[in-house]
């Protein structure tokens, strides 16, 4: 080497000043002598290799030690400016600050040059301690914050390591402060947390967002938890980052508090579910027996005064079922535990059925009238049963109120995407429409426009309010409008329903003919049971029936009706031991057991895995009263065939006994 010139290499090299030169793409190009010198290495440690990986590779918290380095270079390269980073690194027990240079020709980056500079400090004998100059505060500030008893106030320095400790966080976590500066904040983890990468993973956030609050679980010195509420700040001096303030509350009590009324909440809401349930099954228990009970009168040879008193009564029985059907559904919803089902939907077919059945309650000289669109899909998936409540809702309210002019149903595809039509349904009258001041009320439930005093018309006040909660279960909403036309009201929903492959989908006449499924179920007293009556009354005669029920009056009309139906040998249970004694006595006897859910000794349930476990496959019929939405799956779930909820649907029961008694022989599990 020429000791009277020197190349530009030989500066950097013999420079006394600790210097990296870094290329664009941030691998190490040179290294100074004093560099090699103060951190005690070989230029072959650094020279070619990627700067993060030779400075922080060795290090368990290299992800985490890089960040203010990377960010100093990345914002000298974004400014063109030189940038300062405290603590940007750790070698022989010292800090190292770095003073990062970006050299530019016009635009393009040639290299950056890194500056290193001791950061002077005071080791404490537990480590590392962030220096004054980096971290200070004003004296009556820091007492302050020291002397905090209900809250751990205390700072970390850029990498993680306590710096400061106050008396509050002593007094938390339990440890000196001689015994925990210059440790590293992710003592206080669980080890679930340190696998997770959580500490690391906070400060990164942090860094990224300023701040960074959480809950969770932390440990004290002794190995204790309590639920922590942690706030992180990130701390800047000058523009940079020189640490971070950490500040923990105890939330334990808080915790504890929270899963008491958590645990309060869902034993209530058990309770909840278990007294409609039970109110459901004993109201439905007796209002079987008194519907029955009138179907049967109705079936015998009555004077018409007569006739007239007992339509009456089935008349208000259905009304009263009507209203604890509503009451329940409310429920439901309101509880947060309805769900929908998924089935077949005809929107048309369901809005001509719901249509016909609002003539026989319309006011003479009112007209019904229906515009369906031709672009309604004859076949999506959606729950038929809770779309046709939603329209006959807003139909029977129509008919109720209409007392002349006309109503009008129109339906069409308002939206379409790849997998669901949205459904657009209105129903326009020219009835006695809704006063201003009453419309924001109108879906709330238990409202009514009428005063108590001067009601003209029945209703629970809850119907509106269901239908809304459907339609938004079903992914649309429902609305209200005047009719622009005349007086009277336009009431509106929209609903979703998916788009099926039709090519798919069972043939809709076979499932009938095989039973599977019914085009109406909530409305089987519309079909024409003649032919499946007449078939029951050929094929019943020589059929026995095992019929489980505990309520002798309803033991008392389910008889009645089935012989009505003519079967003659019918055999009564009044407990679900009983019936598995009578079964198990002649298990090749019985055609059909019609099965209680709710009986004393043993309940259906019971009796019907007993039944299920001889081997003898005979169809069992659920008969009860718990009608509750899930009760039919459970029923099927626990070995039972088929579903009659009480109060009994005459026709229902009929196309039941039919479905199982015309069935040929039974044939062994």
């Amino acid at each position: 080497m020429d000791m009277g010139h020197l190349d530009t290499d030989d500066v950097w090299e013999l420079s006394p000043v600790p210097t990296l030169i870094v290329s664009p793409s941030y691998h190490i190009q040179k290294a100074s002598n004093g560099l090699l010198e103060a951190w005690n290495c070989q230029r072959r440690d650094y020279i070619g290799k990627d700067l993060f990986a030779a400075l922080y590779g060795g290090s368990p918290l290299a992800r985490f030690d890089r960040i203010p380095l990377a960010q100093a270079m990345e914002a000298a390269i974004r400014f063109r400016h030189f940038r300062l980073c405290n603590t940007a690194y750790h070698a022989q027990g010292r800090s190292w600050s770095a003073r990062v240079i970006p050299i530019f020709k016009k635009d393009v980056l040639l290299s950056l040059i890194l500056e290193w500079e001791l950061v002077e400090s005071s080791l404490s004998a537990a480590g590392i301690e962030v220096t004054q100059n980096m971290l200070h505060v004003d004296e009556m500030f820091r007492l302050l914050i020291e002397n905090v008893k209900d809250y751990a106030i205390f700072l970390l320095d850029t990498r993680g390591y306590v710096a400061t400790w106050n008396i509050g966080a002593e007094l938390l976590k339990g440890y000196k402060k001689e015994d925990i500066v210059g440790k590293h904040f992710s003592i206080f983890y669980g080890q679930d947390d340190l696998e997770a990468g959580k500490p690391e993973k906070e400060l990164e956030t942090c860094l990224r967002e300023s701040r960074v609050q959480d809950e969770g679980w932390r440990y004290r010195s002794d190995g204790s938890r309590f639920w922590a509420n942690v706030v992180v700040t990130a701390v800047y001096r000058n523009g940079v980052h020189v640490g971070f303030g950490k500040v923990t509350r105890d939330l334990t009590e808080r915790k504890k508090g929270e899963e008491q009324l958590m645990a309060a909440y869902e034993e209530s809401a058990k309770l909840k579910d278990e007294f409609l349930a039970n109110m459901s099954h004993e109201i439905r228990t007796p209002m079987h027996g008194i519907l029955s009970a009138c179907s049967l009168l109705l079936d015998m040879s009555l004077a018409e005064d007569q006739r007239e008193m007992a339509n009456v009564i089935a008349d208000s029985g259905q009304v009263l079922l009507q209203v604890i059907n509503g009451i329940l559904d409310y429920s439901k919803l309101a509880s947060g535990n309805f769900s929908m089902n998924s089935d077949v939907v005809d929107v048309s077919a369901i809005i001509s059925s719901v249509a016909r059945n609002a003539q026989v309650i319309l006011q003479p000289g009112v007209q019904l009238r229906l515009e369906l669109s031709p672009a309604l899909p004859k076949l999506a998936q959606g729950d038929p049963l809770r779309f046709r409540q939603i329209v006959q809702n807003i139909v029977d309210n129509a008919a109720k109120f209409t007392e002349a002019g006309s109503i009008t149903i129109s339906s069409h595809v308002v939206a379409e995407d790849e997998v669901a039509h949205t459904i657009m349904t209105e129903v326009a009258d020219s009835g006695i429409g809704v006063p201003s001041e009453a419309v924001n009320d109108l879906f709330k439930p238990f409202t009514q426009l009428e005063k108590p005093n001067k009601k003209r018309f029945q209703g629970t006040g809850l119907g509106l309010s269901i239908a809304r909660s459907l339609a938004e279960l079903m992914g649309g909403q429902m609305g209200f409008r005047p009719n622009p036309n005349h007086i009277g009201s336009v009431f509106w929903f929209s609903a979703k329903v998916k788009k099926v492959n039709n090519s798919k989908l069972p043939d809709p006449i076979d499932e009938m003919k095989e039973g599977r499924i019914n085009t109406h179920p909530q409305k089987i007293g519309e079909q024409d049971t003649s032919a499946a009556l007449s078939r029951l009354k050929q094929i019943a005669p020589k059929k026995r029936l095992l019929a489980a029920e505990d309520n002798i009056i309803n033991q008392k009309v389910l008889v009645g009706m089935l012989q009505s139906f003519g079967l003659k040998h019918i055999d009564v249970a009044s407990d679900g031991e009983q019936a598995v004694a009578m079964f198990t006595s002649s298990p090749d006897v019985y055609d059909l057991i019609l099965m209680d859910v709710s009986m004393p000794v043993m309940d259906g349930f019971e009796a019907t895995a007993k039944i299920r476990s001889s081997g003898v496959r005979v169809p069992i019929i659920a008969l009860t009263a718990h009608a509750l939405r899930g009760d039919m799956e459970t029923s099927m779930e626990k070995g039972m065939d088929d579903y009659v909820p009480k109060p009994v649907n005459k026709n229902m029961l009929v196309q039941k006994l039919v479905k199982w008694l015309d069935q040929g022989n039974r044939t062994e599990n």
